[in-house]
């Protein structure tokens, strides 16, 4: 029954995911905000958003005291750990994929300053928020004072892309999910939806985002109990593989389309929100929780193998200025050396801290 209840939040966050992301790129238009910012900032958000819910949900609201602070910690780490690995993985195996019908084969042609920006940014956010988690568990005020950083670079940050991406052309966009219901929007404009419909599906979507992480807190919570298996692993394993899935799908598309900057761009951007935002959370609701020990050694260990699959992939295109899909295939094989680690500490094989 736990693993019934588990795959139907996943569906249901994936859902809300999916209109969120639709929702909020013409909700961007009816604002008259380019294309190209709501794309690559609202978008990057929506995207991000399930694994984001999760974490604030058990954190914030799980009320269960020190197992959902695990689930919401694994959440957290697990975020940018399958970003940076396995979301690499399948974009780099996309682009091998579709090679044939690629103009560029496995040569990605992407913006190489916008992805060195991103992933600089990424680094130090994340390096940042991991320090805080060797400080002693009753030191509060560092903890708020790396918070107060990590939102101020990401306001910054997010600013910069705008003011950036304001001359970038416009792309048509997905027709808006629920337009199909209001007949009175469609009679009067059959393509272009009403901001009322626009802001009722990023709502509804916003919705079933909270509900699906409520509902996949309690079961990793009843899962990890039956089975006897930590729900700090449990969680960073298991939630990010589904939660990620916008992402992996959107990089798909484009890499087939030839869209590699937008294929990237939506991973990257992602991973600065991840390394800023739930990790702020992390650290003013559950400080005592976000801290490197023997029981969470093995999870804090993610950020470690995030950050080397981001240097094994982006350091030799800072210097080339130049990406190969192939590359991206690295994040897959430190993903599989990550897992065994896992697998062998839950089977008693090894013992991690």
């Amino acid at each position: 029954m736990d693993a019934v209840l588990l795959a139907v939040a996943f569906a249901v966050i994936l859902v809300g995911a999916e209109l969120f992301t639709n929702g909020v790129e013409w909700f961007g238009r009816k604002l008259e905000l380019a294309e190209g910012a709501v794309g690559s900032v609202l978008a990057a958000v929506g995207t991000a958003m399930p694994e984001t819910m999760i974490p604030i949900i058990a954190i914030a609201f799980g009320g269960r005291g020190a197992a959902t602070d695990d689930v919401g910690i694994g959440a957290v780490l697990g975020a940018p750990f399958m970003l940076s690995t396995l979301a690499m993985f399948v974009t780099g195996a996309g682009v091998i994929a579709y090679r044939s019908r690629r103009a560029s084969g496995t040569a990605m042609t992407v913006d190489t300053g916008v992805l060195v920006h991103d992933i600089r940014f990424f680094v130090a956010a994340y390096a940042l928020a991991i320090g805080a988690a060797f400080l002693p568990r009753d030191l509060d005020a560092p903890r708020w004072a790396v918070s107060a950083v990590l939102l101020v670079a990401y306001a910054v940050y997010v600013k910069g892309h705008l003011d950036a991406e304001r001359s970038a052309g416009e792309d048509d966009l997905a027709p808006l999910r629920f337009h199909r219901f209001d007949r009175a929007g469609r009679e009067a404009d059959a393509a272009v939806p009403r901001l009322r419909i626009v802001t009722v599906q990023v709502l509804a979507a916003l919705a079933c985002i909270v509900g699906g992480a409520y509902l996949f807190v309690g079961a990793v919570d009843a899962l990890a109990t039956s089975l006897g298996v930590s729900q700090l692993l449990l969680s960073l394993v298991i939630a990010p593989i589904a939660t990620e899935l916008p992402e992996k799908f959107n990089s798909l598309i484009w890499v087939r389309q030839g869209k590699d900057t937008l294929a990237m761009g939506n991973i990257t951007g992602a991973m600065v929100f991840q390394s800023s935002i739930p990790t702020v959370v992390a650290l003013l609701m559950a400080g005592s929780a976000w801290h490197v020990s023997g029981d969470t050694v093995l999870a804090f260990a993610s950020a470690l193998i995030a950050l080397a699959a981001v240097a094994v992939v982006f350091g030799p295109m800072g210097r080339r200025r130049a990406l190969d899909g192939r590359a991206l295939l690295a994040g897959g094989a430190l993903y599989v050396v990550y897992l065994g680690l896992v697998v062998a500490d839950v089977a008693g094989v090894v013992h991690i801290g």
